[in-house]
């Protein structure tokens, strides 16, 4: 049975895959896991009709920069103690590093439950797939690198994830929520090879 995969954004038309069955919606009352499940997985926004993954993606960048901001925080109260730099700099990126892992893991999860709680092949209303992989944009850049980093990570996220360059469509194949994190997670990766480029270039200039 063909069964149209839903878009988390109204720009990127929907992908036919081949399954053998719809997706069943659960016929029992909800369970506090279910309604975690569907909290992690629209983050908030997901239920909002108009490109939910555009919201979703905004989400990541509002993530990223209190992140930043409590970096800039952490690192003057303990320069100001006498720690040097680059320990804070290797502590700053095994955090962010293992924050991407888990809300990976814990979206594969929650993708996975809302499928079957909404009854519908990658719903729309899943983005926590686009936070994560907006928050990978913008990993190899530093936080304080200017507004056009922040606006040109954005921008290249979601184009990245609307155009779907060989293989992140592909992706999309894999069962249930790992399929629906894995294309947004490799569109980050694309997305932040290109802004850490752009931003090496802005420094040497």
């Amino acid at each position: 049975m063909r069964v149209i995969k839903e878009s988390s954004d109204e720009l990127n038309p929907p992908v036919v895959v081949t399954t053998g069955v719809n997706v069943a919606r659960p016929r029992r009352s909800r369970t506090a896991g279910d309604w975690v499940a569907l909290a992690l997985a629209t983050c908030g926004v997901g239920m909002i009709s108009i490109a939910p993954g555009t919201w979703g993606s905004a989400v990541g960048v509002g993530i990223y920069l209190l992140l930043g901001e409590a970096s800039v925080r952490l690192f003057a109260y303990a320069t100001a103690r006498g720690i040097s730099v680059p320990p804070l700099e290797a502590f700053r990126t095994t955090f962010v590093l293992v924050m991407l892992i888990g809300l990976s893991v814990a979206g594969v999860w929650a993708a996975t439950r809302a499928e079957k709680l909404l009854g519908r092949k990658d719903p729309g209303a899943v983005v926590i797939d686009e936070v994560v992989g907006q928050l990978i944009t913008f990993l190899f850049i530093p936080f304080g690198a200017g507004m056009w980093a922040i606006v040109a990570g954005f921008v290249a996220f979601r184009v990245f994830d609307i155009w779907k360059p060989y293989p992140i469509r592909r992706l999309e194949s894999l069962e249930s929520g790992l399929g629906i994190m894995a294309d947004d997670v490799l569109a980050g990766a694309y997305a932040a090879t290109l802004l850490s480029l752009l931003t090496s270039i802005y420094l040497i200039l």
